[in-house]
């Protein structure tokens, strides 16, 4: 039994063979619409989500399968004191798979200790979100053909951006990969997240200026400053608003660029670009579906 607690927990040859499963998917949705008949996903949500729950358990169902869960903790037995271990322990008696978000880092490895059925970091804290990594993984390849020689700019809340600290440890697996980290100073990548870089000896630059970084990027990834990750109100409300991509702010960019950010969006890309063929945020969200449907096969060994 195998759960995926992080990026780390996959090796290229595997993300690359989730990948073409994918597209597999999409290719002949209806080869797949019966791999998961008879099994159960429980969907642990102890923070708000929208699209990764929904995307979980759309997943499941369109394999065929069911779903259990709750959507916060309150509605858990959480809400009584029950530890993870418990909750997880219990739920493996229901379920065949488990996909898990928790505001604490570290807690879905703890589940995934205790449980006896694979569990999926659905994200924790602002430490890792796996699946959103895949699905930013599906979203590049379909955009640019290939995970190579790409420039990738990511931009606003490098410090708490779980999102931004998988990407950055799944792409600088790939050859001629570089990165441009664009942050205020008080949010830039923390220390451990850069640590892929330095040991695979790719290139990054750290700036805070989005403007001139622009001509050079062939991916921009937005990310929103996360109010719920701050201790200090003050503190959110004079970053939050540090980077809005706007039309105007596009016209250096190059014609094929890419935008993509996790969602979901406060005001950091203005909704006028929602119609540049240069978005594919909301691409970005179907192909996570895709990601998971192949994922969940991956663990539970359907073929």
């Amino acid at each position: 039994m195998r759960s995926i607690n992080s990026i780390k927990d996959l090796s290229l040859q595997e993300i690359d063979a989730l990948v073409q499963t994918a597209e597999d998917i999409i290719a002949r949705p209806e080869h797949y619409a019966r791999k998961m008949a008879g099994k159960k996903l429980a969907t642990l949500f102890y923070e708000p989500s929208t699209r990764t729950r929904l995307s979980f358990e759309a997943a499941m169902i369109e394999l065929g399968g069911h779903v259990i869960g709750f959507s916060e903790a309150q509605s858990s037995s959480a809400a009584k004191g029950e530890s993870i271990a418990d909750t997880v322990k219990t739920i493996s008696c229901y379920a065949d798979i488990i996909a898990m978000r928790h505001p604490k880092e570290g807690a879905p490895l703890v589940a995934s200790l205790n449980a006896g059925v694979p569990v999926i970091n659905s994200g924790d804290g602002g430490h890792n979100h796996p699946t959103q990594t895949l699905a930013d993984l599906l979203t590049i390849h379909r955009e640019k053909g290939s995970f190579t020689n790409l420039r990738v700019g990511v931009c606003g809340d490098l410090k708490f951006g779980r999102t931004v600290h998988s990407l950055i440890d799944a792409m600088s697996r790939y050859d001629g990969v570089s990165f441009v980290m664009i942050s205020p100073e008080e949010l830039k990548v923390p220390s451990y997240a850069k640590l892929p870089l330095k040991e695979r000896g790719i290139p990054y630059t750290q700036t805070t200026d989005l403007a001139a970084a622009m001509p050079e990027l062939d991916i921009l990834y937005m990310t929103r400053v996360q109010r719920e990750r701050f201790f200090n109100e003050d503190d959110y409300v004079r970053l939050k608003d540090s980077y809005i991509l706007t039309p105007q702010k596009l016209t250096t960019a190059k014609k094929d660029l890419i935008i993509m950010h996790p969602l979901p969006r406060v005001n950091e890309i203005s909704v006028a670009i929602d119609e540049d063929p240069r978005a594919c945020y909301f691409k970005q969200v179907l192909y996570g579906k895709y990601m998971r449907m192949a994922l969940m096969m991956m663990l539970l060994e359907v073929k």
